[in-house]
């Protein structure tokens, strides 16, 4: 059951952020007989499954190191993400009781939409700043924290667990502060003046 969970946990909340990394990793992982998935998890072994995760994983990483599109992509896959990170822990449970599959799902997209809330906030304030480097940092952290955490969840679940609980504790304090600096953003775009000239 722990170790369940932790697949389950750990694949919702990389989803919030890597979703088709996650796919990918889980898929390969158990192809190679590395990772045992759950029977409701069993069809991201599948070669089709795991190509086209790869091809969206690929796209996503180049994707997420465009300042300014990054957030354009974030925005389309708000309603994929959390979503995809509801099924996922949904299906990880689809050997037990129905409850268990509606707790999970309803746990996964929390976890999903959380890790995407903390991820799209803080690259819209990011993409203020001119240069990409910052950018381009936010983004390969990302990518080594997706592939680590969901290493821990697969291999180290009860680490897994405790830096979760870490992860959540920090959104708990940084979302708030998120949300208000990108309401500030928002309200001083709109109220810059028209630098367009005016007709006669």
């Amino acid at each position: 059951m722990l170790e369940t969970a932790a697949l389950a946990a750990g694949m919702s909340w990389a989803s919030g952020f890597r979703l088709y990394l996650a796919v990918f990793a889980a898929g390969v992982l158990a192809r190679l007989g590395w990772l045992e998935l759950p029977h409701g998890l069993q069809s991201l072994e599948s070669w089709w499954v795991i190509g086209v995760a790869a091809v969206l994983a690929v796209a996503e990483f180049v994707a997420d190191k465009v300042p300014g599109f990054d957030t354009v992509w974030d925005s389309i896959h708000t309603f994929i993400r959390i979503p995809a990170g509801a099924i996922l822990a949904a299906a990880a449970f689809g050997q037990l009781d129905p409850q268990w599959m509606v707790a999970a799902g309803l746990i996964g997209g929390t976890l999903a939409g959380t890790a995407h809330a903390a991820k799209a906030g803080t690259r819209a304030l990011i993409n203020v700043s001119p240069e990409p480097f910052s950018n381009w940092v936010a983004s390969l952290t990302e990518d080594v924290t997706a592939t680590g955490s969901l290493l821990l969840a697969f291999f180290l679940p009860v680490v897994f667990f405790g830096l979760l609980v870490v992860f959540l504790l920090v959104a708990a304090w940084l979302l708030p502060k998120l949300w208000r600096g990108v309401r500030r953003l928002r309200a001083t775009l709109r109220s810059k003046p028209d630098s367009r000239p005016g007709r006669l």
